[in-house]
């Protein structure tokens, strides 16, 4: 089992994933507006609870006000669907040894820019 054990470790290498899924997405041949909006949206909550570290326990709740706090700044739709997104990323990470694992060595990928294969690693907390 990884030492992913706080919300902020998992979500600091979610963002290591997401610089790899940019990379997918920029090799699409149509409109990659709304996929861009979502990954936006789903970084700046990755980038939040990386500087909040909420404690296991207070994701959750942390995540819901992180929701009702942001109304009216962003699609509240967008920005809930992303707050369930990252929950469930984080149970998954809780719960499967190889996802955690994957995490872990900084979710690695074919797509990934090589600078984003060392950000879980930088940052252990």
């Amino acid at each position: 089992m990884s030492n992913l054990t706080r919300p902020s470790q998992v979500c600091r290498a979610l963002l290591a994933a997401l610089d790899a899924s940019d990379g997918r997405r920029r090799l699409r041949k149509r409109d990659q507006r709304p996929d861009a909006i979502g990954l936006a949206i789903k970084r700046e909550l990755l980038e939040r609870v990386v500087a909040a570290d909420p404690e296991p326990a207070d994701l959750e709740p942390w995540l819901l006000q992180y929701v009702q706090a942001n109304e009216g700044h962003a699609s509240p739709g967008a920005v809930s669907a992303m707050a369930r997104v990252v929950f469930d990323e984080w149970r998954l990470a809780q719960v499967m040894p190889d996802f955690s694992a994957w995490l872990a060595r900084g979710a690695p990928s074919d797509d990934a820019r090589p600078a984003a294969i060392t950000v879980a690693q930088s940052g252990a907390d």
